[in-house]
């Protein structure tokens, strides 16, 4: 049978037919993006890991797969376990102090009555709360019942987070079983399009990916631990609880100083000012100054990258993407600066003098 068809046509069909499969395809995963997302920077970053035991596997990759898969969930789940527990424990004890508070109210500290304008209206408060202490509780009752559906919105979006992490451990099962070939293909199917220098775009991706998750993770890790320390001395109530926010925050460029400054504010609030001040100093000379410290230097010890547009990636995929951001943001802005390079270097390598 003879091709009526035009040779315009010939071409175009096959590439429309090619692009509406891509959409329906990107349609289906897109509810997957986030974890495949958190999977490959996971995946990544231990990739050394997983190699070591495919080795000690003798290359039985489902075995290796899963042995390095069980390590992942168990270092993902078992400090977050640990954490729901030790705040349980730190929580029952914040039952009975409100209790005691509701039953008893303390006088505002005199160090607050002078203050301006706070001092007035805390013991107004005070005073009104001593004098009907079931309104009081009413009015707490009647904001939870306003706010029931945020709770249940948290709730709900803890639950979502969940999930996302039980399917975060499915997909790096695939990804320590095939990563390997996937790249491989990747690489072969780049080469076609664009050529040889996608080597280093590939190169640079990684080793800013691997820079990007030592640095934030590392550098936040050590924020948590040396703030932790910082509350303990100080004598803050749950400490623990305190350096798990401060590493949650510390995950955000300049974001330790809102856990830092919170605690310091929860001690000056209960009287112990020194305490309070001692906690903001440390904070400021020690807990946030390891930020400016550690982070450039986990990052740019690794990648060829600038910090500058590092921390533009990080910021900039933060809030375009959310936390897992903190990642993607610093690959794309490093690809599209190798892709500058290697524009640059082909243009001098090409420039006529005249």
């Amino acid at each position: 049978m003879l091709d009526t068809r035009s040779p315009f046509s010939r071409r175009i069909v096959p590439w429309l037919a090619l692009g509406g499969l891509i959409l329906l395809a990107f349609m289906v995963v897109t509810p997957f993006l986030v974890p495949i997302a958190w999977a490959s920077v996971l995946a990544y970053a231990s990739w050394p890991v997983a190699v070591r035991i495919r080795r000690w596997c003798r290359g039985r990759d489902s075995l290796a797969a899963s042995l390095t898969t069980l390590l992942a969930a168990l270092t993902l789940f078992l400090p977050l376990l640990w954490l729901i527990w030790l705040a349980q424990l730190e929580l029952s004890n914040v039952y009975p102090a409100l209790q005691s508070f509701l039953a008893n109210p303390p006088p505002v500290p005199e160090h607050l009555r002078g203050l301006p304008w706070l001092g007035n209206w805390l013991t107004q408060q005070q005073a009104n709360f001593a004098a009907d202490p079931e309104g009081f509780s009413m009015a707490i009752k009647s904001w939870l019942a306003a706010h029931g559906n945020d709770l249940a919105t948290l709730a709900g979006g803890v639950g979502k987070n969940l999930v996302k992490m039980i399917f975060v451990v499915v997909i790096l099962f695939f990804f320590y079983r095939d990563g390997a070939r996937i790249v491989r293909e990747l690489r072969h199917v780049l080469m076609h399009f664009i050529g040889t220098q996608v080597k280093d775009y590939l190169y640079t991706a990684g080793t800013t990916t691997r820079a990007v998750v030592y640095g934030v993770l590392l550098t936040a890790l050590v924020q948590s631990v040396v703030a932790g320390l910082g509350y303990w001395v100080a004598g803050l109530p749950s400490p623990v609880m305190f350096g798990v926010i401060t590493f949650v925050l510390a995950l955000i460029p300049f974001g330790t100083p809102l856990a830092w400054g919170s605690a310091g504010i929860w001690l000056f609030l209960q009287g112990e000012t020194s305490a309070a001040i001692g906690v903001w100093i440390w904070g400021a000379a020690v807990v946030s100054q390891l930020d400016n410290f550690l982070r450039p230097l986990f990052i740019s010890s690794v990648s060829p990258v600038p910090f500058l547009l590092v921390l533009f990636g990080v910021i900039g995929g933060l809030l375009a993407f959310g936390l897992v951001g903190l990642f993607i943001g610093p690959i794309v802005l490093s690809v599209a600066w190798a892709v500058w390079r290697e524009w640059a270097t082909h243009l001098n390598d090409n420039e006529i003098v005249t």
